[in-house]
C-alpha cells in the first residue's frame, strides 16, 4: 500500500528523504531490541494506534524505516 505525504512532510525524517519503507513485524519490541543491539539507530517514540503499533529506526545510510505490529484483531484476520 502506498500512502502519499505532504512535499514538506518531517514523517520520514531527513528533509532530503522523499520515501519510507514500512515493515510489519511479529513483535515490535522484540524487533526494537535487536536492532539496539546490533547498533542501529531506534528511536524511542513508538505511536498506538488502534490498528497496530509503530516504531522507526535508521539504516546504515541515514534512511529512516518503520516497523509494524498490527493489533491482535488484525494479526488473526491475516
Amino acid at each position: 500500500m502506498l500512502a502519499p505525504f505532504p512535499a514538506d512532510t518531517e514523517y520520514f525524517g531527513r528533509p532530503d528523504q522523499q520515501s519510507m519503507i514500512n515493515f510489519r513485524v511479529a513483535d515490535l519490541d522484540a524487533m526494537l531490541t535487536q536492532l539496539r543491539a546490533a547498533g542501529t539507530a531506534v528511536s524511542d517514540e513508538i505511536n498506538q494506534a488502534s490498528y497496530g503499533r509503530f516504531g522507526w529506526a535508521t539504516d546504515p545510510d541515514g534512511n529512516r524505516f518503520e516497523l509494524w505490529q498490527p493489533s491482535e484483531d488484525l494479526s488473526n484476520s491475516a
